[in-house]
């Protein structure tokens, strides 16, 4: 009888969620049956869903959050949900493993409750909570306290942990307490049987010589004002007029980015897509010269591997972004790394790229050579295999 095996994420659905999605399909084809708990994206999402042999059970979800009280009420109805639906799945066909997505770090107290039904528990560590909230809010108060606690929570509750990179899995031995042999890394490769290899449309710089990109949430940490603050010393300290910049994605601070640009004046430049289907994604992707990550390094970006990063890579471009440690493990040369969180150094390395094509070309194939031969997911979901058969073994 094959083991059927729950997936549980938060702040995110699926399949939009790509890690979750790569993950659920990869169980599956390891022989798994697989079901998902997620929340509902958009009103005209269905409650359940049967995709490529995957049950999805979406939930309903009130708000996004943005502020502490808003996390608060955003995850108490989560954690509501995710246990009837989990009960609901269970009774229909018990699951053997619960297999976890953060943020948020909740998940352990569902997990608490099937550990007495014999059911094991994969916690896989998407984002450091604790510092995601200081890069958010930049204090050490009660709730900062309260994710450190729950994260350690997580941690000892869980058989085996699965982390995206090193610097996670060393605060899964140190913080977390695990065994190092129980934690496992699985990068957020691209997988490239989904990429949407697309040629550069030149009508997508609409009259600009120049095109620069970005993809990714657009909220108040991940650094779109000191992407303005740059384009604006470029267009108006430099008086270079023949850049067009895109900033591809949505998220909570997405109309506060739209007005700071039109008070900086920077409506001509700068277009904000909102959300866009993968295809014009890649087109987009595919036509620019430069990509950026805006994000200045802080204790969550040092440690986090971001997936815009990837996704400029598996397209083969240059990228402009502030120095961390798991940014550079990830791009090595294919990036520009500034490393004092100047945004004019980061305007001025855009400039210099886009004076240098032979560098810019050199750049890109090194990306790329790095996503082909090391980074892709079917690269990565062998250290998935290994950690669900570690998980079996311990069962014996």
């Amino acid at each position: 009888m094959k083991k059927h095996i729950l997936f549980i994420v938060e702040n995110n659905s699926v399949p939009q969620d790509i890690r979750v999605w790569n993950e659920a399909q990869a169980a599956k084809e390891f022989g798994y049956e697989v079901s998902v708990i997620c929340p509902k994206c958009g009103k005209n999402s269905p409650w359940y869903e049967k995709l490529d042999g995957i049950s999805i059970y979406r939930h309903f979800r009130p708000v996004e959050a943005s502020g502490k009280l808003v996390f608060l009420i955003e995850y108490g109805n989560a954690i509501i949900w995710e246990l009837l639906l989990s009960l609901f799945i269970f009774i229909k066909k018990p699951f053997h493993i619960i297999h976890s997505a953060n943020p948020p770090d909740h998940v352990f107290i569902i997990a608490l409750f099937y550990r007495f039904l014999g059911v094991k528990y994969i916690f896989d560590q998407h984002d450091i909570c604790p510092e995601n909230y200081l890069a958010k809010f930049a204090r050490k108060d009660i709730f900062y306290k309260l994710m450190l606690r729950m994260e350690k929570l997580n941690f000892k509750i869980a058989d085996i942990a699965i982390t995206t990179n090193e610097s996670y899995r060393k605060i899964a031995i140190t913080r977390g307490g695990k065994n190092t042999a129980d934690v496992f890394v699985v990068r957020n490769g691209p997988n490239l049987s989904k990429v949407i290899f697309m040629e550069p449309n030149k009508k997508l710089k609409e009259g600009f010589d120049y095109l620069i990109a970005y993809v990714g949430v657009i909220g108040n940490q991940e650094g779109i004002d000191n992407l303005l603050r740059a384009i604006q010393y470029i267009v108006y300290q430099k008086n270079l007029h023949n850049i067009r910049f895109i900033v591809i994605g949505t998220g909570p601070h997405w109309w506060n980015m739209v007005q700071l640009s039109r008070e900086m004046n920077l409506e001509k430049y700068v277009h904000f897509t909102g959300y866009i289907p993968y295809r014009d994604f890649y087109e987009i992707l595919a036509t620019a010269d430069v990509c950026v990550n805006p994000e200045h390094q802080n204790e969550f970006t040092n440690r986090s591997t971001m997936l815009k990063i990837m996704d400029y890579m598996v397209m083969g471009k240059p990228i402009v972004m502030f120095e961390t440690i798991e940014g550079k493990v990830t791009a090595c040369e294919s990036a520009v790394c500034i490393t004092d969180n100047n945004d004019i150094d980061f305007a001025e390395a855009i400039i210099a790229l886009l004076n240098d094509s032979e560098r810019r070309k050199k750049m890109g194939e090194i990306g790329r050579k790095r996503v082909d031969e090391k980074l892709n997911w079917d690269k990565q979901k062998v250290n998935l295999k290994r950690a669900y058969d570690h998980l079996e073994n311990m069962e014996r």
